[in-house]
């Protein structure tokens, strides 16, 4: 029953749909976290529950805290200390396409309208559930492991152990460690089974809830702006002609795009020695890597540093380029200087846009416009809606880590990775490449005959209560095509 017209707000149905798309969207991500933290491995450091609710937290726009204190040689006051920034994409965008996906669909029995009332109902009712299930994960994604130096150290061997031989049985990733502070270390390595460290993370419940609050209404609008077939309220039914055709095309090119990575991820895990690594890795970051592409792929500037272990996680030759203060721009024609393949890189991208373009005028009424002026508001429209999100990508996909570990005042280990876009390019260069593609793209559609025959019913209907002939696309099409996604 819509509210439109005055009448009741289904309260009932709206609870049921709010719990149905909470629930899943949150199954979904833990689940996605639990099997990407297996496969690398993190669950033989620490329980997996905990380090599942921190990265669920971590992905819809909370904030986890490490810390710790390393206790070495019987001191006190050695202290490690870490900060990360970092979003699991992968995590993220399973979420919101469960949560907006199954949140849009509740409001398609309202009919061609819904009213205001109804659907500020609705979203509150999921927006609420939301952050009473994210409050419940920050209460459990706090937790410690602590490692105990003994360990290191077969039984039997005990003090007797030599340095040559304790050293080669160090984790390969304290490498560096061990290199630096082999001076200090002989004299006392038998001390080494008395040192204990426990790191430990802690959800932040205040920063995570206001971070899950912008998290959960992004997502809520932007699946009302991406859905070309869910109803909006009284004023709001020229954004089915005018934005929901270009926002639902970029959407669903990016996702394209994410999925094209999984698969690169699992091709690559195939032939590697490390298989649940490169697959966890995918699973948990590969949007995170396909979204840094296309904006580095369309002269993106992004800026950067890396020092320490952190650098050798990167690879080639994006270490070296990242080994300087971080001052100069990290593009795409710096990264050919050293692999020309790069440029494969920019010819993705930009099909990628021409794909958006196309999808665009494909699915935009084309009404009594003439080619170019068709042509004209697609490359207007697909441009306004490339200059926000690109700039939001940047922002999605910033990194920032960084991590030092003191003993006895000596620096014994130091690290730090930091790769952030530039939003002002990325916002001039979005609308030109944008407005490119959408020009293109619809003077193919109208070249092909596939101008407007994806337009979903309700902007054909806004087209033709405003004199159109939205009711057929060019070429004679009837438009039928709005089944075809959302």
């Amino acid at each position: 029953m819509s509210a439109s017209g005055g009448g009741r707000v289904p309260w009932g149905p709206a609870l049921l749909a709010a719990i149905a798309a909470v629930s899943w969207a949150f199954l979904a991500m833990v689940g996605i976290a639990a099997l990407g933290m297996h496969l690398i491995g993190a669950d033989r450091a620490g329980a997996l529950g905990p380090m599942t609710a921190a990265v669920t937290v971590l992905a819809v726009g909370g904030s986890v805290t490490p810390s710790g204190e390393v206790g070495v040689f019987g001191l006190e006051g050695a202290q490690a200390r870490a900060a990360i920034d970092i979003a699991p994409l992968g995590v993220s965008l399973v979420g919101a396409l469960l949560l907006g996906w199954l949140f849009v669909r509740s409001l398609r029995a309202a009919g061609a309208v819904i009213g205001r009332a109804e659907l500020a109902v609705r979203a509150g009712l999921v927006a609420v559930l939301f952050l009473l299930l994210l409050a419940g994960l920050t209460w459990v994604g706090n937790d410690t492991v602590t490692i105990d130096g003994a360990t290191l150290v077969p039984p039997g061997l005990g003090r007797q152990r030599t340095g040559h031989d304790l050293l080669s049985r160090l984790p390969e990733q304290l490498g560096d460690i061990a290199d630096i502070g082999a001076g200090l270390l002989p004299d006392r390595l038998a001390e080494l089974v008395d040192a204990k460290a426990s790191v430990g993370f802690t959800v932040a419940a205040g920063r995570s809830l206001l971070g899950g609050a912008v998290w959960v209404v992004a997502v809520l609008l932007l699946a009302l702006l991406a859905s070309r077939r869910t109803p909006l309220p009284p004023g709001g039914q020229a954004l089915h002609r005018t934005v929901r055709p270009a926002v639902s095309a970029l959407c669903g090119v990016l996702v394209l795009a994410v999925g094209a990575g999984l698969v690169a991820g699992i091709y690559a895990a195939v032939g590697d020695d490390h298989p649940g690594l490169v697959l966890g890795s995918a699973l948990l970051g590969a949007p995170n890597g396909v979204w840094i592409g296309v904006p580095l792929g369309l002269f993106v500037p992004w800026y950067g540093r890396a020092s320490g272990a952190l650098r050798q996680v990167l690879p080639d030759p994006v270490d070296d380029l990242l080994a300087g203060t971080g001052g100069e721009p990290f593009t795409v024609g710096r990264l050919a200087e050293f692999d020309g393949q790069v440029w494969l890189l920019v010819v993705a991208s930009v099909l990628l846009m021409l794909a958006a373009g196309v999808l665009t005028a494909a699915r935009t009424p084309v009404g009594s416009s003439r080619p170019f002026a068709f042509a004209g508001w697609c490359a207007l429209r697909l441009g306004v809606v490339t200059a926000l999100a690109l700039p939001l990508l940047v922002r999605l996909t910033r990194v920032s880590a960084g991590a030092s570990l003191s003993v006895l005042g000596f620096d014994a280990f130091g690290a730090g990775l930091e790769l952030y876009g530039s939003a002002p390019p990325a916002c001039a260069l979005g609308a030109g490449w944008g407005a490119a593609a959408g020009a293109a793209g619809a003077l193919a559609a109208w070249a092909t005959g596939a101008a407007g025959r994806r337009a979903a019913a309700l902007a054909r209907r806004d087209d033709g209560e405003r004199g159109g002939e939205g009711g057929e696309g060019h070429g004679g099409g009837e438009g039928r095509g709005g089944g075809g996604g959302a």
